[in-house]
C-alpha cells in the first residue's frame, strides 16, 4: 500500500488557473511580501495580461482568442527565483514517476490537464492547458488528490481520469503529461523591482510580434489558421466584431456571440479578460510601496476590464443589437493603448 498526502496545504479558490494555483504553492511554500501573495499579485508578477486572437478556418466557434501569456508559470517561477521547468513525455510510466517523486519528497506538483477529461469540471470544451495540483495519491485506492482553483475543496480523481487528462490530445495541443517540478527560494525578491520587471515584460508582449501563420508541425489547428498578438491582435479583433454580421453565418455568428462570455469571463479569467486581475496586481503593489505609477495602471486596467465585461454581457443578451456590441468595443483599442502606456510608466523608478 502506499498513501502520499501532503497535509494542511493551503488552498483558496480562484479566478484563473495558473495564478491560482501558483498563489496556493507560494504560500505553501511560506513565501509572500508583508504575508501570502494574492492571486492578482501572482499573475501580474508573471507578466500576464497580453492578448491573442486564432482565425480556425472550419471550426465552430471559428476564432479563439485569450488575454494571458502562454508561459506565464514559467516567467513567474523565473521572476521569483523558483527553480522548475516544464517535464513532457508520452510515456505514462515515466510521467506518474515524476509526480510521485515530487509527492515522496514531500512537495506538491503543478500539472496540466485537460478540462474536459476532469470528472469534477463536467464540461464540454477542451483545454488541454488547465493548471492542477497534484497534493497525494493512493495506490490502493486507485486515486490521487487533487486541488483546483474552480473547486474550494480537494479533489479526489481516479488515477486513470488523471492519466487521460494529463495525456489529452484537445485544444490548443497536445499537453503530454506537462509536469513543473518546483524548489523554492529562502525568499522572494523585492517586490517593486520585482514588479518592474514584470510590467517591463508584459509592455513588451503588448506591443510585440502580431501576426504570424501557425505551423502544421506546431498545432493540431487545421491549415490556414493564423494569430494576432499584443495591441494590435486587440485592434485587429474589434474590427473583425464590427463584421461579424456581415462575415459569419447565422450560425456562427450566434456561436461566436455566445462564446464571447465563456473567453472573457467564464473560461478561468478572472473576470474582465484578466484586466481585473492586472488592475488588481497594479492596485497591490501601489498600496505596498506608494508607487503612483503602479495606481495610475491599476486604474487603466480597471477600465480595461469594464469595457470588456460589458462587450460579454451585451453579447450575451437576448438578440443583441450589433450596433451597441460595435460601439462598445470600438473603445477597447484606445483603453488598451492607455493601459499600456500607463504600465510603461511604471517600469522605471
Amino acid at each position: 500500500m502506499a498513501r502520499v498526502l501532503i497535509e494542511d496545504y493551503p488552498h483558496r479558490l480562484g479566478g484563473h488557473c495558473g495564478s491560482g494555483a501558483l498563489r496556493d504553492l507560494i504560500e505553501w511554500a511560506g513565501l509572500g511580501w508583508n504575508g501570502p501573495p494574492s492571486e492578482a499579485l501572482v499573475f501580474g508578477m508573471g507578466g500576464g495580461p497580453s492578448f491573442q486572437y486564432l482565425q480556425i478556418p472550419g471550426l465552430m466557434p471559428p476564432l479563439y482568442f485569450v488575454g494571458r501569456t502562454a508561459d506565464m508559470e514559467l516567467d513567474l517561477c523565473a521572476r521569483l527565483g523558483i527553480d522548475t521547468r516544464r517535464d513532457q513525455t508520452d510515456d505514462p510510466a515515466l510521467a506518474w514517476s515524476w509526480v510521485t517523486g515530487e509527492l515522496d519528497a514531500g512537495r506538491p506538483v503543478m500539472v496540466w490537464a485537460d478540462i474536459m477529461e476532469l470528472p469534477y469540471l463536467r464540461v464540454r470544451l477542451s483545454n488541454t492547458r488547465h493548471d492542477i495540483v497534484v497534493i497525494g495519491y493512493d495506490t490502493d485506492a486507485e486515486i490521487a488528490y487533487i486541488v483546483d482553483n474552480d473547486r474550494d475543496d480537494v479533489q479526489t480523481v481516479p488515477l486513470q481520469a488523471l492519466a487521460k487528462a494529463r495525456y489529452s490530445s484537445g485544444f490548443p495541443d497536445p499537453n503530454r503529461h506537462a509536469t513543473y517540478p518546483m524548489h523554492f527560494p529562502d525568499r522572494l525578491p523585492d517586490l517593486l523591482l520585482a514588479a518592474r520587471d514584470a510590467a517591463t515584460a508584459t509592455v513588451a508582449n503588448l506591443h510585440g510580434k502580431t501576426e504570424e501563420p501557425i505551423g502544421a508541425a506546431e498545432t493540431s489547428l487545421p491549415p490556414g489558421s493564423t494569430r494576432t498578438l499584443g495591441l494590435a491582435g486587440v485592434e485587429k479583433f474589434c474590427h473583425d466584431v464590427a463584421r461579424w454580421p456581415a462575415d459569419l453565418t447565422p450560425d456562427e455568428l450566434g456561436i461566436a456571440l455566445r462564446t464571447v462570455r465563456i473567453f472573457v469571463e467564464k473560461a478561468g479569467t478572472g473576470g474582465g479578460f484578466f484586466r481585473r486581475l492586472q488592475s488588481d496586481f497594479c492596485k497591490e503593489v501601489a498600496d505596498l510601496t506608494g508607487d503612483k505609477p503602479f495606481r495610475a495602471a491599476a486604474d487603466a486596467y480597471r477600465d480595461c476590464a469594464d469595457i470588456w465585461s460589458r462587450f460579454a454581457a451585451l453579447a450575451t443578451t437576448d438578440s443583441p443589437d450589433h450596433n451597441d456590441l460595435a460601439a462598445c468595443i470600438a473603445d477597447l483599442p484606445a483603453a488598451e493603448h492607455r493601459a499600456a502606456d500607463a504600465l510603461s510608466l511604471a517600469t522605471a523608478p
